[in-house]
């Protein structure tokens, strides 16, 4: 079987400085989407918003991906991947200003509008970074080398989540006891305070964004390209059509429903721990409680990878550990369900960097177009956490109905809504097992 490499000879020494570089960026992104987290239970606080409604910040964000991932696409084939790069920081900037006007009218569509924005940069950004540490290196090791870039994005994570949890949900305990109790007008104030309170944070945020966008441009990336597709005994290529590649359309199925419980795992533990009665000032740390699992894993699988176990394998153990922790969630309750959602990080981490190579391997020139549809896949982020909102909202509106109590029917709806996260798994579970090898039977 063809696999895809870097054109240019690759030694340990001359491609550490772009992985490092390139490392900088999954930090980058993976600040910057991880603090959605905090967003959520903010955003439903101040614009008044149901659970469904509060999960459009995540929809937002990862909308913008089937939107932008072939316009991504087709920048790169012009621009290269370096100044992408650098497109891409700069589209993030200007989202982060738009919150600016957002919290002066706290409008809850023009705060979606920057989270798009910058989802839109972060799109660019993947279609980029994504195949580049890909083929930068042996298709046998991409993992090891996504999974690295992994710990970058999630340490990032961790960290956006308790900086913009500290920032913006310490003290809301009291401000929802407040906003009870006060006048109409008193209500609108403590609002808009409580708004004005992502100013200077999204206005730091742009500013590195920026100053960022013109260093990369600086920056010392090497150009790579796939290896050309295996050609047949006359001389021709095997494959004329991106639609000969079964095993990618299916991965980026695959791919689809991995994030949308990535983004459960992590965006909705800390709304999930505050409908279990736990207060916000612990809750808002849940969402590094699942990072922080990422992390480890991911470190674990930077060493085992491809040493002692196959990429194939690691989705595999991935897949079933998801099943597992999927069923233990809902059959618990309390802050013992709460560590099961921290646990899928375990679950997750190394489904990506699988995926990837698995999805890539032996694309050619198809590369750059397949990428921009693993990026599309993304998308599952916008979708699967909505769906789980929504089916929170039916849920409690059932049981309310049956004359439970509204605290243990927002708990007991809110536990049950993870079922959704056990297809997810199964069809992720498929992938490993056969749907990577779609289409390929006949290579060797």
């Amino acid at each position: 079987m063809n696999t895809s490499s870097i054109t240019l000879p690759q030694t340990k020494n001359n491609s550490l400085i772009p992985i490092l570089i390139i490392a900088g960026l999954f930090f980058i992104f993976g600040f910057v989407t991880w603090i959605n987290g905090a967003l959520i239970p903010f955003m439903k606080t101040i614009n008044e918003l149901t659970s469904a409604q509060s999960f459009l910040v995540a929809s937002a964000s990862y909308i913008s991906f089937v939107v932008m991932a072939l316009p991504a696409s087709y920048v790169l084939s012009k621009v290269g991947y370096k100044k992408g790069m650098s497109l891409g920081l700069f589209i993030m900037g200007l989202g982060a200003l738009v919150f600016i006007p957002a919290a002066e009218a706290r409008t809850y569509w023009m705060f979606l509008l920057g989270i798009f924005i910058q989802g839109a940069g972060m799109t660019l950004l993947q279609t980029a970074s994504n195949p580049y540490i890909t083929i930068l290196g042996p298709i046998e090791s991409a993992a090891k080398r996504i999974s690295i870039m992994g710990i970058a994005n999630k340490v990032a994570g961790a960290l956006g989540s308790l900086i913009f949890g500290a920032l913006l949900l310490t003290g809301i305990d009291e401000i929802k006891e407040k906003l009870n109790v006060v006048s109409a007008a008193e209500k609108t104030e403590l609002l808009n305070t409580m708004a004005d309170s992502v100013v200077m944070p999204y206005v730091v945020m742009a500013s590195v964004l920026f100053i960022l966008g013109l260093l990369i441009r600086k920056a010392p990336l090497p150009d790579v390209e796939a290896a050309p597709i295996k050609e047949s005994n006359d001389g021709t290529n095997t494959k004329t059509s991106i639609f000969q590649f079964p095993h990618l359309w299916l991965g980026v199925f695959t791919l689809f429903m991995y994030v949308g419980v990535e983004v459960i795992a992590g965006d909705t533990i800390i709304a999930y721990g505050i409908s279990l009665g736990i207060p916000v000032a612990d809750a808002k740390f849940f969402t590094t409680f699942t990072l922080m699992a990422m992390v480890a894993t991911y470190a674990l699988g930077a060493f085992l990878i491809p040493k002692y176990i196959g990429q194939t394998l690691a989705l595999k153990l991935s897949a079933l550990l998801g099943i597992i922790f999927s069923f233990c969630i809902v059959f618990t309750s309390g802050f013992t369900s709460v560590l099961f959602v921290a646990a899928l990080g375990m679950a997750n981490a190394l489904v990506w960097p699988a995926i990837w190579p698995l999805t890539l391997n032996g694309l050619g020139k198809f590369t750059k177009t397949a990428s921009a549809l693993l990026v599309m896949a993304i998308s599952g982020g916008a979708i699967i956490p909505p769906l789980y909102g929504k089916w929170v909202d039916a849920n409690k509106a059932e049981f309310l109905t049956q004359g439970m109590d509204e605290a243990l029917a927002t708990a007991t709806a809110s536990t049950k809504g993870y079922w959704i996260l056990l297809p997810c798994y199964l069809v992720i579970l498929y992938y490993a097992v056969a749907g990577h090898k779609l289409g390929l039977k006949g290579e060797k």
